[in-house]
């Protein structure tokens, strides 16, 4: 089995590494879409987060791989036929990598017609949105995915399920995973339709500092060269940061809201122009994981988790303004500083990375 690159030992991309483990604790967020140049670490931390998961239950024999927990609820036509005889067992998060070249068999799954219509039989090879279920599903140059593609992503993401229908037999399943997706927008520009379904968009650049480029080497080569002892080198951190993300998925239920800053959300999404109210939602959910992954005594999240969040939930929210040639980015700071006021130094709003 090929060794994967430990999580703690990137070096940089805060941001990203923040939004993967908020998308971790609570996949309602809604995913992760990553911006940035190539070989920036963009595929290495979606595997390295993976591989730092705890293992899932699911049911045996499953190839939706249900969960055996769920009482009925969001589990595939044989388990729900089935709930007594349901065997649990233990397996690693899934990680399916999604190819610009799928065809749509491959993506949904194929269903055997000559057998369905001659046996009565429906005869379904589950397809990458089944190996997926609650696990991820990576798109690397999700730009250039091709749209009949983005379509079957942009159901599956809105309904939770996966439907296949040929010639009149019908298969659905549930297809609920966190989407990631990684491209370099000099190279051609996302859908909106699907790039307003990621929750968190981050960006990553090549590191600049001359310190920073020189660890990022030696770090890469020693895992090249002997990666179990680069692993064993690195274990504890990764076990420190599984720790938090444990914690903090107990943790989120019990976090509150507060109606005032609802209101706050609500502002600042009015005052960028924010089309729905997804990202509302957005933001709240991912200020409720990160503060849960901070951890502390407090149980109400405050505007500092609002503020640690808010750029990475609703830059690629805003509309084309013809008459700011501002960033994005810079567009989501300007307006927060303006709503929020400046940071306050009482508390750390700092997620384990």
């Amino acid at each position: 089995m090929r060794a994967t690159y430990p999580f703690s030992a990137i070096v940089g991309q805060d941001e990203m590494k923040r939004a993967l483990l908020i998308a971790a604790v609570d996949p309602a967020v809604g995913g992760v879409m990553v911006f940035g140049d190539r070989g920036t670490g963009k595929s290495t931390a979606v595997r390295a987060l993976a591989s730092l998961l705890p293992p899932t239950k699911v049911v045996h024999g499953c190839p939706y791989r249900c969960d055996p927990a769920s009482g009925g609820a969001g589990i595939c036509e044989k388990c729900t036929a089935t709930p007594p005889k349901l065997v649990p067992e233990t397996v690693p998060v899934a990680v399916v990598d999604l190819p610009l070249g799928a065809t749509e068999d491959r993506v949904v799954g194929a269903l055997d017609l000559e057998r369905a219509l001659a046996r009565g039989e429906r005869a379904f090879e589950p397809g990458l949105l089944a190996k997926a279920h609650r696990g991820f599903l990576y798109v690397d140059e999700v730009n250039l995915l091709e749209d009949h593609l983005v379509d079957l992503l942009l159901d599956a993401a809105a309904t939770g399920e996966n439907v296949v229908e040929r010639e009149g037999v019908s298969v659905r399943h549930p297809a609920r995973f966190v989407l990631v997706g990684s491209g370099n927008p000099e190279e051609g520009e996302l859908r909106p339709q699907l790039l307003d379904r990621f929750g968190l968009s981050v960006e990553v650049r090549t590191p600049s500092a001359i310190a920073t480029r020189v660890e990022v080497i030696k770090r890469r080569d020693a895992f090249d060269r002997d990666p179990v002892a680069f692993l064993e080198v690195w274990e504890k951190e990764d076990a420190k940061v599984r720790r938090h993300i444990v914690a903090a998925r107990k943790r989120l239920a019990e976090m509150v809201v507060p109606d005032e800053l609802l209101a706050t959300a609500a502002t600042l999404c009015q005052q960028l122009g924010t089309d729905g109210l997804r990202g509302e939602l957005t933001l709240i959910r991912a200020a409720r994981a990160s503060a849960a992954l901070i951890g502390g005594s407090h149980k109400a999240v405050t505007v500092e988790d609002l503020r640690h969040v808010a750029t990475s939930a609703l830059r690629h929210r805003l509309r084309r303004n013809v008459l700011d040639e501002t960033g994005a980015t810079a567009r989501v700071e300007r307006t927060v500083l303006e709503v929020l006021g400046p940071p306050s130094p009482s508390r750390t709003t700092h997620a384990p990375a």
